[in-house]
């Protein structure tokens, strides 16, 4: 899969070559005797300084215009690079070796952190990638000049340009399965007026859009069945009419003549296949767009480009200073035999594209971990953490790799028992559960349980034979763990007090805000807490230099500093807005660590402190004890050390449609 790497821009000989070249530069400006300009000056009194500076100054221009494009995503890329390490306390990269050092390549993402994916990609990945971005984000202030920047191609979403449809309609659901073309029925509809043909519609509760084949009048018009029509239908409350969203036709012609340009010139597309954001714990269906582009590069210019999936699992995705960590999974390629079918257009084009669609999503699931819901995300997450030795630190392809197998363990669990897992099991989920709910409502971590065993918290009980003047010492041994914990918090967090805390508050509610507009405007959003650290990032990008301008100003109205202090001063704002997260950051830490020392003075929270221990170590050896009993019927997700992760959720997949074959005919035999 390839070694782990924290996140960087340059190799290590790079950094090297670059800090010499600056030290190197500052000794030639320090020193007049071995200064190049000075000493040329000195040689020819006829040239003066400003005749150098002036020609360096025509040169450095000729030399940015020319290569202006390539400086600008280089530049954009640093400032970027800025932003995550801000943002994100730690980000993990895992299979950089899976990424084709030349040529053309698709990388094919999940979307769970809006704008934010793109950067942790292009931030970690040494090819230079030109994103696919949605043209409505492509129009907005900041974001569309910095796609720009970054050579991004605006995409049309015809989920950008919904409207509401006139009226009711209803489907004979049952005659769905009969044929290719469903009849849909209008009651009070403009369907002449409002629907043309090649536009979708949308139904309450899905986000899929069906096509609409041809309208016959205000009242009737056609759909086509593709691939998760039926499923839809289906789960409509037919015959009782429903209401309806019109989603036009768009022309992608542009995009992908602007796409396929790139890649002929050896350029590498990034596109995210969802189609949009969300919050949700699995996958959405994937767009066929990135099928075609792969097939049209095939078709054009006969290059087999592999589709490299990438995989962005956030810890704590929405919260400042999270976890992440990318994984990139091997490439997927093009049956090259398939190439005749799709030119041929028509149902054999629709199957090889749904079958390469298809592949890319099992190596897409082959890099992250999925799961049916938020709740077996946290068991799972629970599970994991008690299942690995104490006081062993795993590498992120190791965190990555157990929690797929517990997710796909889990999945096939299910399949197996056909939704009915064993009751030993659910008992065990509602215990792992209800841990993780205690330590949350006593604010602490799982690992600082671990600790807990070695301390004593019922100090001055008479069951424990502790005298009071034991219980006042070991009270007041906490009460100074507490003040010394306060004072380092609050001396960390001085430097941010003034230049991060007010951007911090108001990025904050501006998050809010997006985040509940976005959710109302969308079908597939859980929480809405996917746009929620990029709203921050964007606002934090032009309140930050504001605030530096208005505490500028404020030096110069009431100070008498000279303008080379004001200009020092200035220019320190930068480094003192990125040590104060960093400061902050320690004495959140300390915050923590401080969290179980106040429980301790509570009564009631030093009873429940207590218990936790025990309380883990019996989870943690009936989880041992319930996988090792169901692990043998896992196979290879329980026996084999190395896994092919695409291939297990190919097969996780197909046991999936098997199962539901097997329940579609046992509801048609009742």
């Amino acid at each position: 899969m390839g070694t782990e790497r924290k996140g960087t821009m340059m190799n290590e000989l790079d950094y090297t070559k670059a800090q010499l070249l600056f030290f190197y530069i500052i000794i030639l400006l320090s020193v007049d005797l071995i200064n190049p300009v000075k000493i040329f000056v000195h040689v020819f009194p006829a040239i003066y300084p400003w005749h150098i500076a002036a020609l360096s100054g025509a040169c450095w221009i000729y030399t940015f215009i020319v290569n202006m494009r390539p400086l600008l995503y280089y530049a954009s890329k640093i400032f970027f690079h800025s932003i995550l390490s801000i943002f994100f306390n730690d980000i993990q990269i895992v299979g950089l070796s899976n990424i084709p050092a030349y040529g053309p390549v698709i990388f094919t993402s999940n979307h769970a952190n809006q704008f934010m994916d793109g950067l942790m990609i292009l931030c970690t990945c040494q090819r230079t990638i030109s994103y696919l971005i949605a043209e409505k984000s492509w129009n907005r202030p900041i974001i569309g000049h910095l796609a720009w920047a970054l050579g991004a191609v605006p995409v049309k979403r015809a989920q950008d340009n919904v409207s509401k449809g006139t009226g009711k309609v209803m489907v004979n659901s049952e005659e769905v399965c009969e044929t290719d073309i469903i009849e849909v029925v209008g009651k009070g509809t403009k369907f002449t007026s409002e629907v043309k043909s090649g536009d979708k519609i949308r139904l309450p509760g899905t986000s899929l859009g069906i096509k609409v084949v041809s309208v016959d009048d205000d009242s009737t018009l056609s759909l086509k069945v593709e691939t998760g029509v039926i499923d839809v239908v289906k789960s409509q409350p037919f015959p009782e009419p429903v209401s309806f969203d019109v989603l036009p036709r768009v022309d992608q012609a542009n995009t992908y003549r602007s796409v396929l340009e790139k890649l002929s010139t050896g350029g590498t597309v990034g596109i995210f296949p969802e189609g949009g954001s969300h919050d949700r714990t699995d996958l959405l269906p994937l767009k066929v767009g990135v099928a075609i582009i792969a097939y049209s590069e095939l078709e054009k210019d006969g290059v087999n480009v592999p589709i490299v999936p990438v995989g962005l699992n956030y810890f704590r995705a929405h919260r400042f200073r999270g976890k992440a960590t990318v994984e990139f999974g091997s490439p997927t390629y093009i049956d090259t035999k398939t190439l005749d079918d799709y030119k041929r257009g028509g149902a054999g084009k629709r199957k090889v594209c749904n079958e390469l669609l298809g592949r890319i999503e099992h190596s897409m699931r082959s890099v992250i971990v999925s799961v049916p819901d938020y709740e077996t995300m946290q068991t799972i997450h629970a599970a994991r953490r008690l299942y690995r030795e104490d006081g062993v630190v795993q590498s992120a392809q190791d965190r990555q790799d157990m929690g797929r197998r517990f997710a796909e363990g889990y999945k096939r669990m299910l399949l197996q028992t056909k939704g009915d897992p064993p009751k030993e099991w659910k008992v065990l989920q509602d215990r792992l559960l209800a841990y993780q709910k205690e330590l949350d409502g006593l604010g602490i971590r799982d690992y600082q349980v671990v600790g807990l065993d070695h301390e004593q918290y019922e100090l001055g009980s008479e069951t424990e034979g502790h005298t009071k003047v034991e219980t006042f010492l070991y009270r007041l041994n906490v009460f100074g763990h507490i003040v010394h914990l306060v004072l380092i918090s609050t001396l960390a967090c001085l430097p941010s007090l003034l230049l991060n805390l007010p951007v911090g508050l108001v990025a904050r509610k501006y998050a809010n805000y997006k985040r509940k507009k976005a959710l109302a405007a969308s079908k597939v959003k859980v929480l809405g807490y996917d746009v929620v650290l990029s709203e921050r990032v964007v606002c934090s990008i032009v309140l930050v230099p504001t605030l530096w301008v208005i505490y500028g100003l404020a030096l110069v109205v009431f100070t008498d500093f000279d303008w080379p202090t004001l200009a020092v001063c200035f220019t320190c704002f930068p480094l003192f807005s990125y040590w104060g997260v960093h400061a902050a950051e320690s004495g959140m830490v300390d915050v923590k660590d401080l969290r179980p020392y106040v429980m301790k003075m509570i009564p009631s929270a030093r009873k429940r402190l207590a218990a936790l221990p025990a309380t883990r170590k019996a989870l943690r050896d009936d989880l041992r004890a319930q996988i090792r009993k169901i692990g043998p019927s896992l196979g290879n997700l329980y026996f084999d050390k190395e896994l092919n992760w695409a291939e297990i959720t190919r097969e996780t997949s197909r046991m999936s449609v098997a199962a539901a074959e097997e329940k579609g005919d046992a509801k048609k035999e009742k």
